[in-house]
């Protein structure tokens, strides 16, 4: 593009430069011509008083002396009044070409050898005709034209070397940022995610590296809620594997149990290092659109009675309220189903067997909070709780479950808020706000509440 350019440019600045610089140097040529024959001309009119008065030829040898160009100059008179024809200087003009000047009674130029001569006929006082030749060497009519012929060349080379350095220029002010978005998109498809490109340049290619950086952007965020997405669904393949464990547990001695709790422990093991490789990526959950949700209580209700079943193996008492009547929020019914079982999880996997827990739906004006309490001894460190990939440190403890209800939440434009519970264990707050705006009163992200002592309340459940 950019040599193509520059021939393009010097193609069309060397038209340019011929169409005018030619025509120019004719007229250069021309002027030179006109202003010789004019100088002869003035020469000529010099002589002329002196023939309108005398004839004699040594009157007027004086007077084409006097003129300053006895050598260019020639008086051709006609014979007549007893007289013969009289000529005074160097003649270089055919003796035709004087007689027909005589004849025709105007100035005619003719060439000869050397340059060219200028005709003048000239009335004397007895009404014959004498003619006046004046020479113009060629010297004089070329005089300054190879000057400015030169000058017209030069001034033409530069503009022409001018306009290629301009189309260079502006080559390379075109090529370069063409060429980092060549460069860009190799190193994004050799797996350089951090591959951007400038955004410089004209403004067609400015809105292609806004696009391509764009793209990468996109490209980037994409890989990251794939990960992501592994991570949240390894990690609701814990809620079987939690029933598996407590059940394989139940089955007694004997090598079939064994060998069943091995190969459940050998399952969150891979289970956890499938989370772990996946969760360094940054979440995002984007919010439904108009008319996308569930039903609340419905979730609740279904989730609940899954649940009660291992809840009552265990001898937990349990209880659900504000299911009675639908509950609309913006989120998907996988997704709550998935953050519920996540809450739950933690509580039959951090609790000791007979621990209460409770889920209470309470639906408001613009906002829906969903309860999850129970009576185990609580977490130490909530605000660690809510920190993504932190875990408790216990085994199987991923540090996934609390932010996947947060980015749920969040999605909404609410929040999670971990505190005490009535239940005097640890009570996870889920705050889904209906119209995706912030709420009236909320804390920040992953809020604890507190005693009033000023220290965290100590609760049971993982994240």
């Amino acid at each position: 593009m950019r040599w193509a350019l520059v021939k393009v440019c010097l193609a069309v600045t060397t038209m340019v430069v011929v169409a005018f610089a030619v025509p120019l140097g004719l007229v250069v040529k021309e002027m030179a011509r006109d202003r010789a024959f004019s100088n002869a001309g003035r020469e000529a009119a010099a002589v002329a008083p002196a023939l309108s008065i005398t004839t004699d030829r040594d009157k007027l040898e004086r007077v084409v002396a006097s003129a300053g160009a006895d050598a260019g100059m020639a008086v051709h008179l006609p014979a007549g009044d007893g007289r013969s024809a009289l000529d005074v200087g160097r003649q270089r003009a055919t003796a035709r070409d004087i007689q027909a000047v005589r004849k025709l009674g105007r100035a005619s130029t003719t060439s000869v050898a050397g340059g060219s001569t200028l005709l003048q006929p000239v009335a004397l006082g007895s009404g014959d005709i004498a003619v006046v030749e004046v020479y113009v060497p060629e010297s004089e009519v070329s005089n300054g034209v190879g000057t400015a012929w030169a000058v017209l060349a030069g001034v033409g080379l530069a503009l022409i070397v001018g306009s290629v350095a301009v189309a260079d220029r502006l080559g390379v002010r075109m090529v370069r940022p063409a060429q980092r978005l060549v460069q860009g998109a190799h190193a994004l498809g050799e797996g350089r995610l951090g591959a951007r490109v400038p955004e410089d340049g004209p403004a067609e290619l400015r809105f292609a590296a806004v696009a391509f950086n764009s793209m990468a952007d996109q490209v980037v965020q994409l890989l990251a809620n794939e990960r992501e997405l592994a991570a949240d669904l390894s990690h609701r393949l814990r809620t079987p594997l939690t029933v598996l464990r407590l059940n394989a547990a139940s089955l007694g001695a004997g090598p079939a149990a064994e060998q069943t709790r091995a190969a459940v422990a050998q399952l969150e093991r891979e289970v956890d290092t499938i989370i772990r490789t996946a969760r360094e990526a940054k979440p995002q959950t984007a919010a439904p659109g108009p008319g996308a949700g569930c039903d609340a209580a419905e979730v609740v209700r279904e989730r609940m009675e899954f649940w009660s079943a291992l809840a009552e193996d265990e001898g937990r008492t349990w209880r659900v309220a504000g299911v009675e009547r639908p509950v609309r929020i913006p989120v998907v019914r996988a997704d709550l189903a998935a953050a519920l079982d996540a809450l739950l999880g933690n509580v039959f996997r951090h609790t000791a067997e007979g621990t209460a827990f409770a889920v209470d739906v309470h639906n408001a004006e613009d906002a829906v909070i969903v309860l999850v309490s129970d009576a185990g001894p609580g977490i130490a460190d909530p605000e660690a709780a809510m920190a993504r990939g932190r875990g408790s440190g216990s085994a199987g403890s991923t540090g996934l479950g609390l932010d996947i209800v947060r980015r749920l939440a969040e999605s909404t434009g609410g929040d999670v808020r971990v505190g005490s519970s009535v239940l005097g264990g640890a009570e996870v707050r889920i705050w889904f706000q209906l119209d995706g705006g912030k709420p009236a009163r909320r804390g920040h992200r992953g809020s604890v509440r507190r005693r009033r002592s000023g220290k965290p309340v100590p609760t049971g459940l993982d994240h």
